[in-house]
């Protein structure tokens, strides 16, 4: 699956907030000035080829929809980054992370706590 442009993924997060959403609101979704129609439906047009939206037509109105998950792309998108910068390592994407992104104490508990639980769930299986 192709991945989204930065201009794809700001209006799949428009799509996702939504079951269905119509181009007019769509643009209604970006701070003023708006983009314009053409460009928006544009992006749409895009994101269809790639497999990301789908439409329903209602009378003269299609109405988008999202045709993968936030969640499914999301982990697609990490998994890649994994890959093409950590050796395929989520160790060593995991000891970057925590090294990199300043976490407080708190933050660093939680995180552990959250491992600590998937490890728990492994162990049952």
């Amino acid at each position: 699956m192709t991945p989204l442009s930065k201009s794809e993924e700001q209006l799949m997060e428009f799509i996702w907030s939504k079951k269905f959403i119509y181009l007019n609101e769509l643009i209604d979704c970006f701070e003023k000035p708006h983009p314009a129609s053409s460009t928006i439906a544009t992006l749409l047009k895009r994101m269809q080829t790639k497999g990301y939206v789908g439409f329903n037509i209602t009378g003269n109105s299609r109405a988008y929809y999202a045709m993968v998950t936030k969640d499914k792309y999301f982990s697609k998108q990490v998994r890649g980054m994994i890959n093409n910068f950590f050796d395929n390592s989520p160790a060593q994407f995991a000891s970057f992370f925590t090294k990199k992104m300043e976490m407080s104490r708190a933050q660093l508990l939680e995180l552990r706590k959250m491992i600590d639980d998937e490890i728990t769930k492994k162990s049952i299986k």
